[in-house]
């Protein structure tokens, strides 16, 4: 067992989000994944996430993958760099009394892609694309926050990039936990 601390961030309005500085490069595009398959979706998250322990969606079925990629107000926003898959944003709305809240899944770039100035243009599409997403989904209401949680076992640069993008802290916790190897079955050893 390992302590874990899981910081969670919120943006209230869509004037907090404080866009990236640096563009996209002309080699590079970000799109939306509008019929995305369990297994587009699968190589994605282990892509990004075999690095960083995301082991939590890895035991599903390929009909509970499917049935979450297919649950309204759930996007896909790829990264592509010279035509190849480079990072994604995955965006789960759900209704609150207030309106409806969007949560950034997951968020992350390929190891190829990171320290390329990448993530904060990808992160500043997705954040954009949650606080429009009522706009592409007519059962949803008007969106009244974004929020995204990252814990110390993902990349050093996380808490820092959503903080330049104006999200804040609202909460903290520390817990003990095994956690899952994301990256078991990805590569054999060597």
């Amino acid at each position: 067992m390992i302590e874990v601390t899981t910081t969670h961030l919120q943006q209230l309005s869509a004037a907090e989000l404080r866009p990236s500085a640096r563009p996209l490069p002309a080699h590079a595009r970000i799109e939306r994944v509008t019929d995305i398959s369990p297994e587009f979706s699968k190589f994605l998250y282990r892509g990004v996430g075999s690095g960083w322990n995301w082991a939590d969606r890895l035991s599903l079925a390929r009909h509970e993958w499917d049935s979450l990629m297919r649950t309204p107000g759930t996007e896909t926003h790829v990264l592509y760099v010279n035509g190849a898959p480079g990072g994604y944003v995955e965006l789960v709305s759900r209704a609150v009394e207030a309106g409806t809240e969007v949560e950034i899944m997951y968020f992350g770039l390929f190891p190829q892609c990171i320290g390329q100035g990448l993530g904060g243009a990808l992160l500043t599409e997705g954040i954009s694309r949650a606080w429009d997403i009522d706009t592409r989904w007519e059962s949803l209401a008007p969106v009244t926050r974004v929020l995204v949680h990252t814990c110390s076992l993902d990349g050093p640069a996380a808490i820092a990039n959503y903080e330049a993008r104006g999200f804040s802290v609202f909460h903290t916790e520390t817990e003990n936990l095994v956690p899952g190897d994301g990256a078991a079955g990805m590569w054999p050893a060597g």
